[in-house]
């Protein structure tokens, strides 16, 4: 088996050419990259859901717009909380209810009282389900042309126009990508 370099932290933007409805123009932050597979949550699906209605203690933490994002086609009755710590926190003192993904964007635990995190926390959003791959899965689909990996930058997460994530992320890249930002919605129009 070789060996898989970690691109937990990192965004997959979906290329235009990429076929699956449920990636279309998504930006997929990875939470877990590693040789047993991946796991990400699409940050640019809002749902019409308020987090209030399901998570009513993390409602007044959420970011805007304060709705439940859909994180992928996997496990849609699960949630997941990912924060931005402003500052990071340090490396040993991260806040309890935390964990570091990578810099200062971490998962939360929604188990624990919100309360506990609201001092710390920057930036909040709630993900029903999650988008997985199975091992070699993601690097297939990366060989294949799939997807752009680029950098993330804690903004990602809370961006209040998540409509525009897709285009904006892809408008800040020091490469050709940025040419990419301007592909049509329907190409057949052109």
């Amino acid at each position: 088996m070789t060996e898989v370099s970690s691109l937990t932290g990192r965004l997959l933007v979906a290329t235009p050419a990429l076929a699956d409805p449920n990636f279309d123009r998504a930006v997929v932050l990875l939470l877990d990259h590693d040789e047993e597979g991946s796991l990400g949550v699409v940050l640019n699906r809002p749902t019409p859901v308020d987090v209030g209605d399901i998570l009513a203690g993390w409602a007044e933490l959420a970011g805007e717009p304060g709705v439940v994002f859909q994180g992928g086609p996997v496990s849609l009755d699960s949630a997941l909380g990912v924060a931005v710590i402003p500052g990071g926190g340090s490396v040993d003192r991260s806040p309890l209810g935390w964990r570091r993904v990578h810099g200062a964007i971490g998962l939360v635990d929604l188990e624990a009282p919100p309360e506990l995190l609201a001092s710390a926390l920057g930036s909040l959003r709630i993900f029903a389900g999650y988008a997985g791959w199975g091992p070699g899965q993601l690097e297939d689909e990366l060989a294949e042309g799939a997807w752009y990996v680029v950098e993330s930058e804690p903004g990602d997460v809370s961006s209040p126009s998540p409509e525009r994530l897709w285009r904006e992320v892809l408008r800040r890249q020091r490469s050709e990508l940025a040419m990419v930002a301007t592909y049509p919605d329907d190409p057949s129009l052109n």
